[in-house]
């Protein structure tokens, strides 16, 4: 079985091929437990199950911790079931590390402390770097972010604006698919 690595936790990539709705049920469950375990309430905890689980859709949770706003997303696989598997495993694994004392609060707080408007950040990051809104290709968009840094350089009499937008788009983006 493949294994892949995400947020730095590396564990077995999931190929559903039946039952597609009950085991995304399992693994929003298998969310919810797992915060619980770091004393968040189900009340602050969202995740978004999508109707077909067997469709192409990005999983995402969202929950308060700290009294902020924590928000993690997955998107590059085949299925939202498998997409959801993946945010399962690295909040559960995330959560491990935090009751095992292997990370502090802070650490949990920053590898998922979020602005409530992350989607649309995403979106406007791929406008700037001028990709299509749901592009997933790293090599793609490090290719524009590349073209687009040289022309806008302000040492080549770029404008110093927009190359602070193309490199925040880019750091973004790498956050958000690496």
């Amino acid at each position: 079985m493949a294994r892949i690595t995400v947020k730095g936790h590396e564990f077995n990539e999931l190929l559903v091929r039946d039952s597609y709705d009950r085991r995304a049920l399992l693994y929003r469950n298998n969310i919810v437990e797992s915060l619980k375990k770091a004393g968040i309430i189900e009340d602050d905890i969202d995740v978004p199950v999508q109707k077909v689980a067997r469709l192409r859709g990005h999983a995402s949770a969202s929950w308060y911790f700290d009294d902020r706003y924590m928000y993690f997303s997955y998107k590059l696989s085949n299925k939202f079931v498998e997409n959801l598997y993946v945010v399962s495993k690295v909040i559960e694994m995330e959560v491990n590390s935090l009751l095992n004392k292997e990370i502090t609060p802070e650490e949990f707080v920053q590898h998922f402390y979020e602005e409530r408007d992350v989607e649309d950040k995403y979106k406007e990051a791929r406008e700037i770097l001028g990709v299509d809104k749901d592009c997933l290709d790293l090599d793609l968009i490090n290719k524009n972010y590349k073209e687009l840094a040289k022309k806008h350089h302000p040492d080549a009499g770029g404008d110093a604006e927009m190359f602070k937008k193309i490199n925040n788009a880019h750091k973004m983006l790498k956050r958000e698919l690496s």
